[in-house]
């Protein structure tokens, strides 16, 4: 049994999708027009500095991702989709639950949402690695404050965490944490808190934008970030999306369920292969097949 996966922000590199505009214009053309600028313009040739910025990374690493699964779309019958952050947006397009148009529409004002949110400067973010989720709960809770809050933000991996909040918190973090032997702690180069309560007023921008979307009863199954759970149903999966915006990304659990569920093979569309390396620290014996180029399009038969 198989999931089709889509990465979030952190995936993309200024050059992406150029290689298969050949094959893949239609879409990437019809992204430019609903967003009424070249997106594969920042997207081809940057520069980096435009790309990072979240309210183009997010449409970006999208597009691009939906480009390629057309691509394989026929030759490939997966039972669930999934998607870490930014990425379970594209996993709504590709099991029909949103339009492309309205999608890129959607996280790149998610992206802008949440840039306002947080100060420059103000919020940040700090990957663990060699913890347990116990142990990083444990800190979160013991360094924050009612002026300065850290939260876990992404359990990607067993043994690897990201926390985000103020970073008025993040020197206590990082010296208790390392009291607990913890192996690393290293800042992340993001531009806002992303996942955790200081997120609250994109959420409530975000709750607001989608409520004048139109989503459809999905055809595929999608296991969202929030819960972990299978969803179909047009409503909870707005609900998730909303809460999504606050709450932790959990992609050790979705990758947990989905393997409980008997999905044996993960197939990775879109920029880097991030997602095929935790899926290989969270279970070695699972496979995972990285589709982000158009030489990778051969590995799909």
């Amino acid at each position: 049994m198989k999931a089709v996966i889509f990465p979030g922000q952190g995936s993309q590199s200024v050059g992406m999708g150029k290689d298969i505009y050949d094959l893949a214009k239609d879409t990437i053309d019809a992204g430019n027009s609903a967003l009424g600028f070249s997106l594969s313009k920042i997207m081809f040739e940057g520069p980096e500095e435009d790309l990072r910025s979240t309210k183009y990374t997010q449409p970006a690493l999208l597009l691009h991702s939906i480009a390629l699964w057309r691509l394989i779309a026929d030759k490939v019958k997966p039972a669930y989709f999934a998607g870490h952050s930014l990425g379970e947006y594209t996993a709504l397009t590709a099991a029909g639950g949103i339009s492309l148009e309205e999608a890129l529409k959607a996280v790149h004002n998610r992206g802008k949402f949440m840039q306002e949110a947080v100060p420059m400067g103000v919020g940040g973010m700090l990957a663990v690695l060699g913890s347990t989720d116990a142990d990083v709960e444990a800190v979160c809770r013991e360094v924050s404050t009612a002026d300065s809050i850290i939260e876990p933000a992404n359990y990607n991996s067993d043994g690897q965490i990201v926390v985000a909040g103020h970073l008025s918190s993040v020197d206590r973090f990082t010296e208790a944490m390392k009291a607990k032997g913890a192996k690393r702690v290293v800042p992340l180069p993001v531009s806002a808190p992303f996942h955790c309560s200081l997120m609250m007023p994109a959420q409530l921008k975000m709750a607001s934008y989608l409520d004048n979307m139109t989503f459809n009863t999905l055809h595929t199954p999608v296991v969202n970030n929030v819960d972990a759970v299978v969803e179909t149903a047009p409503d909870v999966v707005k609900d998730a999306l909303v809460r999504q915006m606050s709450g932790a990304v959990r992609w050790t659990q979705v990758v947990k369920t989905l393997i409980g569920l008997g999905v044996t093979e993960f197939i990775e569309v879109g920029a880097g292969s991030v997602l095929s390396g935790l899926i290989k620290k969270i279970d070695k014996n699972i496979s995972c097949v990285n589709i982000s180029s158009k030489e990778d399009l051969e590995k799909i038969i």
